[in-house]
């Protein structure tokens, strides 16, 4: 879908929607998810007692979630989510140039797309329609913007077909979602896609009604790199309490991929997984302040929504304007994108087990530009770290468990950690580091 946006950049804005947490500068909101006994992960037992203040957290609706539904999607914790939006699946050489880029799920198909053939070829489907071999069902995307909050009768019809809502001046995305809902096949996973609505523009009370026992499995997509109304007062400004337009450095920063999966966790409760949603492409063209999103961007903006919660990650593939117009950015376009993803979507298939593995709240503080989630994995301590601020800078990370080097993945080096402590140097907003570090026994769990 085009993600064209002018007509609703001049919304009504509910101010307050975030509450306190709105007022960090960075915009990003440290997790909140409720402290958890720990499930089973296969981790050696210890004797140690758990330092104070640190408990274990379960991913969001815990991992063993997927199995629940008819055709689900895998709960084995080698399996995380790589996703592509909206993608058509007609012959298998598609599906083999998606395997190739590391996507294993598409995201809502063409109406053309044969489903039976992805799951074949070894690929999981969320299509808008019913299929056998489906892993789930789509009831609507960025149905908060273009039907709004309500439950007003709802015309059949969607956006460019005429009215949507059956009664002028109505809002009636409560109701399609219902509708929706009565149409997918009993037991399957549902999924839904937000926008700004739910992001940005309507309070907590509006937004909530779009997550009472509405989908399984949600996302929403704010893109920060390359949206160009999104750095307005009345949209990105949510970040700062809607006080003013953020600066450039404030807006085009990938740690605000990360306040959007952290504002969905909290309408959602942290009950459910919910996905990241990044552009790989040039999702605007009504606007000369359109840009293309590059490869470190797109590093740094999945990282950020993995730091913050996402259980997922879908690629927005689509290319409206810029060097490659095209429905298919990952097939078709040259240069580092695909490569980046490609990349991207190797190493998390390798870290799959830690990122379906418990968060360790409460271990690592820090002192400096940066974002910071803690991971517990067979008596390992895994700290994932984005850069939040545009300059990047040095941070020191405090750890109360964990042993004396801290191994940087992917990267050839290690850092020494003395008395719990270690300092490294993010370059720039993009700045991503992961850290691997032994001793995670003394951590309790």
């Amino acid at each position: 879908m085009m993600k064209t946006r002018t007509a609703l950049a001049g919304a009504a804005v509910v101010v307050g929607i975030l509450g306190a947490a709105a007022a960090a500068a960075s915009g990003i909101v440290p997790m909140t998810g409720p402290a958890a006994t720990a499930p089973s992960t296969g981790a050696p037992s210890s004797t140690a007692p758990s330092p104070t203040g640190v408990t274990l957290r379960p991913v969001d609706g815990g991992p063993d979630y997927y199995s629940r539904f008819t055709g689900g999607l895998p709960t084995d914790p080698e399996f995380f989510p790589l996703g592509v939006w909206l993608e058509s699946v007609v012959d298998r050489s598609n599906v083999t140039l998606d395997a190739e880029a590391g996507l294993n799920t598409y995201v809502e198909l063409t109406a053309d797309s044969d489903v039976q053939l992805a799951r074949d070829s070894g690929m999981y489907a969320i299509p808008a329609f019913t299929h056998a071999s489906a892993s789930g069902f789509v009831l609507s995307d960025e149905v908060d913007m273009w039907a709004g909050p309500g439950n007003a009768a709802w015309s059949g019809k969607y956006p460019g077909e005429g009215p949507i809502c059956a009664a002028e001046s109505t809002e009636c995305g409560y109701t399609i979602q219902k509708e929706r809902r009565a149409a997918a096949t009993p037991g399957a996973m549902l999924y839904a896609n937000y926008g700004k609505g739910v992001a940005f523009w309507e309070s907590d009370e509006e937004a909530l009604g779009f997550f009472n026992q509405t989908q399984d499995l949600v996302s929403a997509d704010t893109y920060w790199f390359t949206d160009p109304y999104i750095c307005a007062r009345t949209e990105g400004g949510a970040v700062i309490g809607y006080t003013r337009d953020l600066t450039p450095e404030e807006c085009r920063l990938a740690a605000n991929y990360g306040w959007t999966v952290e504002r969905i966790r909290k309408l959602n409760n942290a009950a459910s997984p919910v996905w990241a949603f990044v552009e790989v492409g040039h999702p605007f063209q009504d606007a000369p302040e359109a840009t293309t999103i590059t490869g470190p961007q797109i590093r740094a903006a999945v990282w950020s929504s993995l730091i913050h919660g996402a259980r997922g990650v879908i690629y927005f593939n689509h290319s409206f304007g810029g060097q490659c117009p095209t429905q298919h950015v990952l097939r078709d376009c040259k240069g580092d994108v695909r490569q980046t993803v490609t990349d991207l979507n190797k190493h998390l298939k390798d870290l799959a087990p830690v990122l379906n593995a418990p968060f360790l709240d409460g271990a690592t503080t820090v002192t400096g530009p940066a974002d910071v989630a803690t991971k517990l994995h067979n008596g390992k301590v895994y700290v994932f770290a984005g850069a939040n601020k545009s300059t990047g800078g040095t941070v020191t990370f405090t750890m109360k468990c964990g042993g004396s080097t801290a191994v940087v993945l992917n990267e050839n080096r290690t850092v020494p950690v003395v008395d719990g402590t270690f300092t490294d140097t993010f370059a720039d907003g993009n700045a991503v580091h992961l850290y691997s570090i032994d001793g995670g026994t003394s951590c309790g769990h």
